[in-house]
């Protein structure tokens, strides 16, 4: 018998095990987020450009590190969907799976995912809709210990009300296949579809900078070539593009960083950064 409940794996590692100092540290993050983009904002209108700034969007991309290293560029995404709070009842979630190798698709077994902010529903209707597809796993032990999709819950707690969660892990896959699975979970104004990766690794600074960039622009124009060592979401990454120009959606940048920019050295870095369609 499955386990009806995934509780946290990387709670007190990736971000604080205490209620009390997640949600603190989630506001800091928030609020510096949100002075952030009031400020791209009054930029752009002091250089008398036209305001197309991302607002009630559909899609975000956020990293997945640990908070201290990439809950700040994240937050630039989060921060955009609190005034959705209302209209958002669902969440398709998708990142990679880091610790087990994936064909297609993995969605869990479990009825609910456990932060230390209290537990998520599965929308359990879309799993059972996608079961037994050729691509697509049912099983908790993809989602066991991956914190790709953990990470992103307390967020997604704190700025939104009720939601349900479609948990999707993808692993190696045809972009294509995975973007019509993605259309029949796309949903309308109550879906929110929220990608999870990080950029390169483990290069030095202006390395690491000069190779996202590259990467980033690819992702603003809409490019299904990402690779692998471009952003371990890549797959993700693919299946997205696809549903964003049959949706007619674009993405803007709204943040970027690296390990090196936050709390570690610059021998070695993760690049991070965050994403909003208009």
């Amino acid at each position: 018998m499955f386990a009806s409940v995934r509780p946290a794996a990387v709670a007190g590692l990736f971000y604080p095990a205490a209620a009390d100092e997640l949600r603190a540290m989630l506001d800091s993050y928030l609020t510096q987020a949100r002075v952030n983009l009031i400020g791209q904002v009054s930029a752009q209108q002091s250089q008398a450009e036209s305001l197309d700034s991302p607002r009630s969007p559909k899609v975000i991309i956020v990293p997945h590190a640990g908070y201290i290293y990439s809950g700040l560029v994240a937050a630039h995404a989060y921060a955009l969907i609190e005034s959705m709070a209302a209209s958002v009842s669902k969440v398709l979630l998708i990142g990679p799976a880091h610790r087990v190798y994936l064909q297609g698709g993995a969605l869990p077994q479990s009825q609910y995912f456990e932060t230390p902010l209290g537990q998520v529903r599965i929308d359990r209707r879309s799993v059972e809709m996608l079961e037994g597809k050729p691509y697509i796993t049912v099983s908790n032990l993809p989602h066991q210990q991956e914190h790709s999709l953990e990470v992103q819950l307390p967020f997604l707690q704190r700025c939104l009300n009720q939601f349900e969660l479609i948990p999707l892990l993808i692993g190696e896959s045809d972009p294509h296949e995975m973007a019509e699975l993605l259309e029949q979970l796309w949903g309308g104004e109550e879906t929110l579809v929220v990608i999870s990766t990080d950029l390169s690794h483990f290069h030095r600074y202006v390395e690491a900078t000069n190779l996202d960039r590259i990467t980033c622009q690819k992702i603003v124009e809409g490019q299904e070539t990402i690779f692998p060592e471009q952003a371990c979401g890549s797959s993700s990454l693919n299946a997205l593009m696809p549903q964003l120009k049959r949706h007619q959606l674009r993405l803007a940048q709204l943040s970027y960083q690296n390990s090196g920019d936050t709390a570690g050295d610059k021998d070695r870095v993760v690049g991070y950064a965050s994403f909003a369609s208009r």
